[in-house]
């Protein structure tokens, strides 16, 4: 799955991303929308990541979409 397929399943892969990422709440996701960028941004705000760390976490998980 590539990222612009994440954009239009959103509302689909938010309780993915939520069992992920138990500290966004469903604003934060509601905020990102599919929004890669936005994604990072929020990762980086609730679990301190770098730039590279909310990035690599984000592939791992895309990688485990289907």
């Amino acid at each position: 799955m590539n990222w612009d397929q994440v954009e239009g399943k959103w509302d689909q892969l938010m309780g993915s991303a939520r069992e992920q990422w138990g500290k966004l709440t469903d604003n934060d996701l509601q905020e990102a929308k599919g929004n890669r960028e936005k994604m990072a941004g929020k990762l980086q705000e609730r679990y301190g990541h770098t730039k590279e760390e909310a990035e690599r976490e984000i592939d791992g998980w895309l990688a485990r979409q289907k």
